[in-house]
């Protein structure tokens, strides 16, 4: 089902639950057994807050959005100024409780977790802003794991209802603890693409990792060799096992897009595009006027990429390039995903056939 580029979509974002828990937890973690209630909310609600950023977005031109979202509200340097617009937002509801100071504090352990989290998914998140426009992205974590969240949102609950700071704390060492078992799943994942990759006899390459939705066990391994980018999955449980995916050739604006007028509009949202995605852009096989991010795609050894640009090539050179998204819910590509999740040798061996 395809979707308007100002709809928002769950895959473009750590889902706002894990992002307010955390906050939470965070805040909670540092505030007096009586403060729990209160400090929980302020950092849970400014732990939330950097994704107000959604909102800056533009009818005339469709990337705007991509430009902004996980950029300013998301540096690293913009945390004491965010958690301040969320402290003087908040506290009026909350003086007759506590101080400034200490509503101001609670936002600030709040707010700083949310740019940190977002640099754990593959999506990109400029941290470094406004010295670099780097796409952080530490790829260690899904952009939902209900694993993260569940046991944290138990812990954070418990220690509002008993008024005890400990339990928030330990909420915080089990996502560390989990963050830190996804960059192992990562590493683990990269270099068994890259023995599959050495089994095609393509060496030296730079290989990528992504976990795939909701879990760390399977995982998408994207590389590109002689103009082409291999797509593959591979599951990490106690032994790995691979699924070998699809191949396309990597985007080549003279040889895919000759009618393309370099300096256009359209030609600009390419390269702009290019840079969201890290440079990952192909034809889409099915849609020669489109232009796709070949890292995502639900069924993680696919190249049914999620979102893209579709072009005109009647288009005046001062029209915008349209952004699209869309995501393969057919039960067939849930029934590839549950395969590679729980794999049963035999009946996995018939669904992949498909």
């Amino acid at each position: 089902m395809t979707k308007p580029f100002n709809e928002r979509t769950d895959w473009r974002f750590v889902d706002p639950v894990t992002q307010g828990a955390l906050g939470a937890a965070a805040a909670q973690s540092v505030a007096p057994s009586r403060q729990a209630a209160p400090a929980a909310l302020i950092g849970a609600l400014s732990g939330m807050a950097p994704d107000l950023d959604v909102l800056i977005r533009s009818s005339r031109d469709p990337l705007l959005f991509l430009e902004y979202h996980r950029q300013f509200t998301h540096a690293l340097l913009f945390v004491p100024f965010g958690a301040l617009l969320c402290a003087v937002v908040l506290h009026p509801a909350l003086r007759t409780r506590m101080s400034f100071g200490r509503t101001y504090a609670y936002a600030c352990a709040g707010y700083a977790t949310h740019g940190l989290l977002d640099a754990c998914t593959s999506y990109g998140t400029q941290l470094l802003w406004p010295f670099s426009d780097l796409r952080v992205a530490w790829s260690n974590v899904a952009v939902v794991d209900p694993l993260v969240t569940v046991p944290l949102l138990v812990l954070l609950v418990l220690g509002v209802v008993w008024r005890t700071p400990v339990l928030a704390r330990l909420g915080l060492v089990w996502v560390v603890a989990y963050l830190w078992i996804g960059v192992a799943q990562r590493e683990r994942a990269e270099a068994f693409g890259e023995d599959l990759a050495a089994d095609r006899g393509h060496l030296d390459v730079e290989l990528v990792a992504k976990p795939s939705f909701a879990n760390l066990l399977v995982w998408k391994t994207l590389y590109e060799h002689e103009g082409r980018y291999w797509v593959d999955a591979v599951r990490l449980g106690a032994t790995a096992r691979s699924f070998p995916g699809e191949s396309i050739p990597a985007l080549d604006l003279e040889r895919d897009l000759p009618w393309l007028r370099p300096g256009s509009q359209q030609a600009r949202d390419v390269e702009r595009f290019r840079w969201f995605s890290d440079g990952f852009l192909a034809v889409d096989p099915s849609r020669p006027e489109r232009v796709i991010d070949v890292r995502y795609s639900m069924v993680p050894n696919r190249i049914q990429a999620l979102w893209g640009l579709e072009l005109d090539t009647n288009a005046t050179s001062e029209a915008h390039a349209k952004f699209f998204s869309e995501r393969d819910s057919s039960p067939e590509a849930r029934s590839e995903f549950a395969v590679m999740l729980w794999p049963d040798d035999a009946a996995d061996d018939a669904a992949l056939s498909r």
